[in-house]
């Protein structure tokens, strides 16, 4: 083998490692389980250089493969730690891969990840002041150093700031979160606070490169031009379409406030500064190398978008690929392909764009699924939704079949009516327009603060759909600020269109059917053909979506013609 890597199943190993592989090199991945073989293989990376090993560095290292390159990107990443459990990995673990790689005949690299706020630190470290995870990194990162010189091992050591990408759920993801949520009324630190960032990907082809470079160089990998907190903040707030925080709290303060009232983790605290850090020799070594780092503001919007998908690490994304987009002044979160879908899929209430998850695993071809503005993870926009329905539409080059559901059938049969060159076909499925009065979900007679406090069971109860990722995730949208409120507006104005939408059905030109459910069958007679799923509700393309796909199958034999 070429290369061992230390904790490879970990945020920034296992990227090591598909940059490795990628790169020819014959990797061993030191693993206590192994969960990076199939991460690596559902990326689509070769797997036919790879070797895993067991170990555990918080013992004495034996019987590991010689190699040439010897990365420890192991650590213990996490607040309130006891001091034991963070040394074992992040001190005495450090120390037993070092003593390991000291004994390899042909060592050319031991590559060691520290943190850019401990990294070059002298002195004792302060447990009581710091916490124990990074006063353990400060201890680990100087026990190495002695040691490695000691020895006379050839070590590198990069400082990577806080790295963001895909699966990265701490550091800064927290802090985002509570954004997200509407529970950040106020920034901790001040308006010079400095958390620079690097993305997983440019830290990966960056340690790739390392053995190749002069040893005994440390070297703070982070983007200088990362924004100031409050801006930082501000970017992923605009690119999400929620409110950013106008105040700062200082540290000192908070740090005085019990954490009760404050929300805030004493140990985050003095990541809050305003320092800089010397990255000369990283960006010497980068710019050799061809490395560019992607420009901040991109990689934060990209960062938000991975953790609206899997929510904040709560579930994997449903749909996918996936991110926030501009349409009609709302920032629309939209999966699926834009440009050249067979279907067009619209969400009702009180859904996301989720709800489509079981169909779409099943439809051959792609399809576009967004959430409504002002409804899901979509921002709000002072347009109509049939104006939002017209632009989200303007990218697209086929003629695929619209799909609406429930509520959303009356905007779809607009668009149809006003388009129909654009169309190949128009499904509507469960239209309440012309089922009983009111879906089940308003004759529940709920008001908007209840619908905010629902659980995902008792939602799912309400909806008499069986719990599963959809609803969890339609539950948590219904959580955040405003979206309950006009969710439940959406649907008094969708019963006071039911006439409107019945005299629109009779002047569509584009062929349409429409699927319902056996239990929530129509109550209004139609020119048009209806196919009713035995067993199915209101929801049929969650409880019974291999039937609603087989008819959506064959509708879509017709469509997708290219302009």
């Amino acid at each position: 083998m070429d290369t061992l890597v230390f904790g490879a199943t970990g945020f920034i190993g296992r990227s090591l490692v598909a940059e490795l592989l990628t790169r020819g090199q014959r990797v061993a991945a030191a693993v206590r389980n192994d969960t990076l073989t199939s991460w690596l293989v559902s990326r689509g990376v070769d797997t036919g250089n790879l070797e895993i090993v067991t170990a555990d560095i918080t013992r004495p290292l034996s019987g590991l493969p010689e190699v040439r390159d010897v990365y420890n990107t192991a650590g213990r990443y996490a607040f309130g730690l006891g001091v034991e459990e963070a040394r074992a990995t992040n001190v005495t673990g450090a120390l037993h891969v070092l003593e390991w790689a000291a004994a390899l005949p042909r060592l050319r690299r031991l590559v060691h990840l520290s943190g850019y706020r401990v990294s070059a630190a002298e002195g004792v470290p302060d447990y009581a002041g710091l916490g124990a995870y990074e006063a353990s990194k400060f201890e680990g990162d100087l026990a190495v150093r002695t040691r490695a010189h000691e020895l006379e091992v050839p070590l590198t050591i990069v400082n990577p700031s806080a790295v963001i990408g895909p699966g990265q759920y701490i550091g800064l993801a927290p802090l985002v979160e509570d954004l997200w949520n509407g529970q950040l009324p106020a920034l901790p630190g001040s308006p010079h606070t400095f958390v620079p960032i690097t993305t997983v990907d440019h830290l990966a082809r960056f340690l790739a490169e390392v053995p190749a470079t002069p040893a005994g160089e440390h070297h703070w990998v982070l983007d200088d031009t990362t924004p100031l907190l409050p801006e930082l903040i501000a970017t992923i707030a605009d690119h999400t379409g929620v409110r950013a925080p106008r105040r700062t709290v200082p540290v000192g303060l908070l740090r005085r406030l019990p954490r009760r009232l404050t929300g805030a983790d004493p140990e985050t605290l003095s990541f809050l500064s305003t320092d800089r850090y010397p990255t000369g020799s990283a960006l010497a070594l980068a710019a050799r190398a061809g490395l560019e780092m992607p420009p901040a503001a991109d990689a934060l919007r990209t960062w938000a978008d991975d953790l609206v998908a899997a929510r904040f690490g709560a579930a994997p994304p449903t749909l996918s690929p996936y991110g926030f987009r501009a349409v009609a002044d709302s920032r629309t979160w939209v999966t699926g392909e834009q440009h050249r879908p067979d279907h067009v899929l619209l969400h009702g209430l009180p859904m996301n764009a989720d709800v489509w998850a079981p169909l779409t695993s099943r439809l051959p071809g792609p399809v576009l699924a967004p959430d409504l503005p002002g409804l899901g993870r979509s921002g709000t926009t002072v347009q109509s939704l049939d104006a939002w329905l017209a632009e989200l539409m303007g990218p697209v080059r086929t003629h695929p079949v619209l799909v609406a559901h429930s509520m959303a059938c009356g905007s779809a049969l607009r668009f149809a009516v006003d388009h129909p060159e654009r169309l190949s076909g128009l499904v509507l499925v469960s239209p309440a327009f012309l089922q009983s009065p009111a879906p089940r979900l308003a004759r529940s007679g709920l008001a908007a603060p209840l619908l905010r406090r629902m659980s995902a069971a008792r939602l799912a109860r309400t909806l008499g759909v069986p719990e599963g990722p959809e609803v969890t995730s339609a539950a948590a949208d219904l959580r955040r600020p405003g979206v309950a409120r006009r969710t439940t507006a959406a649907l008094r104005t969708a019963a006071g269109e039911r006439r409107q939408s019945r005299a629109l059905l009779d002047r569509v030109r584009v062929p349409v059917r429409i699927i319902v459910g056996a239990a929530d069958p129509l109550v209004t007679a139609v020119d048009h053909p209806v196919t009713e799923i035995a067993g199915a509700g209101h929801y049929p393309q969650l409880t019974h979506p291999a039937q609603v796909a087989l008819r959506l199958g064959t509708d879509a034999a017709h469509a997708a013609c290219p302009e």
